[in-house]
């Protein structure tokens, strides 16, 4: 009983990652905190589907339809949908109409469904015709800059373009590499030091509140699916 999670990066300044998954005999899975929100297109009995995902601030429990596949597109932290702006799509989500095989609709038009190795492909048709949108700002800060603005102005544009503080983003991706650490086998002491928690409940709090999941858990493969890929490397 698993979801097998295939995730890779991208080059693309507009995307985080993409994502392909099959469901075997799941059910239900222990959602993920995350900041991205997401398109995602799937199959089931011969059925095809099309959503977009909202970024969410905690864990939680989600229905999985049984024997579906998946392939998922995470945007970049900063980037929106010109139709819903990303702080309206905060733990929420849209499912998206006349969905086939080949195409979807969004923004009023319909494209084409991509597969995961034409993912950015779609992303570019996207951002050209402006349904994808993002606050330079927010980009250049997410590449360590500093902007001529002040930091009042740079919390107040990061907040509308993501819906969240870049205290609570940079929460959120800290957890989720210490849950693939600790996936990977590294000892609970080690993370804490190389993600610099204060200590280990520290470390155990962030990971009941944004995964759902304890150290242990997370160490030993156990606690059902998850909707996070625990095999993906690491960079931080």
């Amino acid at each position: 009983m698993a979801l097998r999670f295939e995730t890779r990066a991208s080059d693309s300044p507009w995307v985080d990652t993409v994502w392909t998954c099959t469901s075997d005999q799941v059910t239900e899975m222990t959602s993920v905190a995350t900041a991205c929100w997401g398109l995602v297109f799937w199959e089931l009995e011969g059925t095809a589907y099309a959503s977009v995902s909202g970024p969410e601030t905690g864990t939680g429990t989600a229905p999985v339809p049984e024997g579906a596949t998946f392939v998922g597109i995470e945007f970049a932290v900063g980037t929106s949908l010109r139709a819903a702006p990303t702080p309206d799509l905060i733990d929420s989500g849209v499912e998206l109409p006349d969905a086939t095989h080949r195409t979807f609709r969004l923004d009023g038009l319909r494209w084409e469904t991509p597969g995961p190795d034409d993912a950015e492909a779609l992303v570019d048709r996207l951002v050209r015709a402006g349904a994808v949108v993002r606050d330079p700002l927010v980009a250049e800060v997410r590449r360590g800059r500093r902007p001529v603005v002040s930091e009042r102005t740079v919390e107040r544009r990061f907040r509308a373009a993501t819906g969240f503080t870049q205290g609570a983003v940079r929460q959120i991706e800290r957890v989720r590499n210490a849950s693939a650490l600790l996936a990977a086998g590294a000892p609970v002491a080690d993370v804490v030091s190389k993600l610099e928690y204060f200590d280990e409940p520290h470390l155990a709090r962030a990971l009941r509140r944004y995964v759902g999941r304890t150290a242990r858990q997370l160490r030993e493969g156990t606690g059902g699916a998850i909707a996070l890929d625990l095999d993906q490397p690491t960079t931080s």
